[in-house]
């Protein structure tokens, strides 16, 4: 193993923060690139990688490894540092109030005009074009600030890797995975290996996260090109996701070991890791459209009591919480609020009182019902 600092342009006099990269195997070889706790508050995935590492240590001295494997355990340290009131605030930055997993530079946007004249007929050396394209331009790019030289870093790590895995975690909830359409095939094993109880695809969720910024140059650049008439070789040479490890809540070890174990699993069925594949469990869900996801919000303010668990199925019509008013008068302070489609409750939040409008859950629909950007902030 081989460990890497990566200094950021610091943001304030006094002060330089760093990313932390882990090196496993052999590189030019195919490459899986793991980070965790982007929204630096979800650390399900700092102890699954803790674990992953010590794994993958024992497999390189064993002469197991076939391709790379990158760790990065904290993928944000900026967030990581912010605390208001005692609490954690990692999943936007204070002084900006962006996201830490929103407004990655558009890759294809990038490099699209230099593609066009640069790719010929060959399909691996149209791979590796690409990737040096996307690997000048991030060397080139001069960010302004400490969140945009984190971005680049992160991205500078993960630009040439066949599989891209970014953990995070709910406030509370199942297992659940995030990918885009074109990658599900490749993604399948992993939401088998590690039970997810909701898979939800899109072909672009919106807003520029991490992992689809990766994927996305890949399907995007084919699709550019083949409106412009142009049929040239292009695979899809990256698929990611982004898998939430349950809620936030769920730290430990024997999770966590046990999380370690299935990605351990799926880089066998990956081909980075040499070992007799596993077997395949059952999928304990079918995929459903993001776009069919249903985001529950309350319409009144009130203390919440969840009448459904993470993980419950739910039909059209059904009570999911109650949103109690207990300084009411009358029979109105109590709200039921209600499931709009059939499907499973994969998420919900933590604290257990809601102003108007605010959000309770998620539901995974089958049929799709919304558009524009998918994500929530």
């Amino acid at each position: 193993m081989e460990r890497r600092e990566h200094p950021l342009t610091g943001g304030s006099l006094g002060q330089q923060r760093h990313l932390v990269s882990l090196h496993f195997g052999l590189p030019g070889t195919r490459k899986v690139y793991l980070q965790a706790s982007l929204h630096a508050e979800e650390l399900p995935g700092m102890l699954v990688l803790h674990h992953l590492r010590e794994f993958l240590q024992t497999a390189e001295v064993a002469g197991r490894l076939l391709g790379e494997v990158v760790l990065v355990p904290m993928a944000n340290p900026i967030g990581l540092s912010q605390r208001v009131h005692h609490k954690p605030a990692g999943r936007f930055e204070l002084d900006t109030s962006q996201n830490f997993n929103r407004q990655y530079p558009d890759l294809t946007e990038a490099i699209v005009d230099q593609v066009r004249s640069a790719l010929g007929e060959d399909t691996a050396e149209n791979t590796r074009i690409i990737r040096s394209l996307v690997g000048r331009w991030l060397d080139a790019w001069a960010p302004a600030t400490e969140l945009d030289a984190q971005r680049r870093t992160l991205l500078r790590l993960a630009h040439d890797a066949d599989v891209v895995i970014d953990l995070h975690c709910d406030a509370e909830a199942v297992m659940h995975l995030y990918t885009e359409e074109p990658c599900w095939p490749a993604m399948e094993p992993l939401a088998r290996v590690l039970g997810c109880h909701a898979v939800l695809l899109a072909r672009e969720s919106g807003g520029g996260p991490f992992d689809e910024r990766l994927s996305g140059l890949w399907w995007q650049l084919a699709q550019r090109l083949e409106a412009e008439g142009r049929h040239l070789p292009l695979v899809q040479a990256c698929v990611s996701t982004t898998v939430e490890l349950r809620g936030e809540g769920d730290v430990n070890h024997g999770l966590a070991r046990r999380d370690a174990q299935a990605l351990m699993d799926y880089l066998v069925h990956a081909g980075v890791l040499e070992g007799p594949a596993p077997a395949l469990p059952d999928l304990p869900c079918s995929p459903t459209p993001l776009a069919g996801s249903q985001t529950l919000r309350s319409p009144v303010p009130g203390l919440v009591a969840f009448l459904v668990e993470p993980g419950q199925r739910v039909s059209a019509g059904e009570p999911v919480a109650e949103v109690i008013d207990p300084s009411a008068a009358d029979a109105s302070r109590v709200h039921r609020v209600c499931s709009s489609v059939d499907g499973v409750l994969y998420a919900r939040v933590r604290d257990r009182f809601i102003h108007a409008g605010g959000e309770l859950g998620k539901i995974a629909g089958a049929i799709p019902f919304r558009t524009g950007d998918l994500l929530g902030a």
